[in-house]
């Protein structure tokens, strides 16, 4: 039977507890947290919310959260967090935004590069300002292509222990399947405790801060801050970031 690997880090349960503690707070969650107090009032939409780490920590912080995610698992495993009745949950994408019902719109974890298509990635940012109120602000984060990360990531050959909550081992790895003019296709691997591997396979865009910009600015913002790294270091410096703080107009 053919097993549909696509982004299953998000879909399958058995991966989003692996994610979960692969990933747990840092400095961008700082970041982003801060961010959100910068909009014109309380409301605020956490927009590929996936397993809810921050969208927890927005609602306790005293924001009114919306998350939104395409992934089902993931939005299960953001309902099992403490504080989660806070949170306004919404299983889909974009388009199930509300409009005109937000002050602020945070798209976190580098999930702007998931959106490859030019048209894709330019329909959610209209989406985005459609949800926004005037004055509004959009951050996101995405990484400069200028830093080459992919080149860095484990291959294959390299395996990484995750320990999951309950004590047992996965042992990761991942390996680049394809490079083309900004885009790069990756497949994740985990070798289960219960002896079994599973795989995650995607597709990330990496776009240039000058094409970041013009697609912001043309979905109706204004480019306010675009930084570096999580301490808002120059673009160039910090951690290979480009981080976009935009305003609706």
């Amino acid at each position: 039977m053919h097993t549909d690997t696509h982004q299953a880090e998000f879909r399958e349960a058995r991966l989003v507890e692996v994610y979960d503690a692969q990933n747990t707070w840092g400095p961008d969650d700082d970041y982003f947290l801060a961010r959100a107090t910068e909009g014109p009032g309380p409301r605020v939409l956490d927009l590929g919310c996936g397993t809810g780490r921050l969208t927890v920590a927005l609602a306790a912080a005293g924001h009114r959260v919306t998350g939104i995610d395409p992934a089902g698992a993931s939005l299960d495993a953001a309902g099992r967090r403490p504080g989660a009745d806070a949170v306004t949950w919404i299983h889909g994408t974009s388009p199930d935004a509300p409009a005109g019902a937000f002050d602020v719109a945070l798209m976190t974890s580098h999930v702007a590069q998931f959106f490859v298509a030019d048209d894709e990635w330019a329909g959610v940012l209209a989406d985005v300002r459609a949800a926004l109120v005037p004055g509004g602000i959009l951050v996101f984060d995405t990484r400069d292509p200028r830093d080459r990360a992919w080149e860095t990531w484990h291959t294959p050959d390299e395996r990484d222990p995750v320990v999951l909550s309950d004590g047992r081992v996965v042992q990761t790895w991942c390996e680049i399947t394809g490079e083309r003019d900004g885009v790069v296709d990756f497949t994740l691997g985990y070798e289960m405790p219960e002896g079994d591997e599973l795989l995650s396979t995607a597709t990330l865009r990496f776009r240039p801060e000058g094409e970041v910009r013009r697609s912001v600015e043309a979905a109706g913002f204004a480019v306010e801050q675009v930084f570096g790294g999580w301490a808002c270091e120059p673009v160039g410096e910090g951690a290979g970031e480009l981080l976009v703080v935009a305003r609706a107009v």
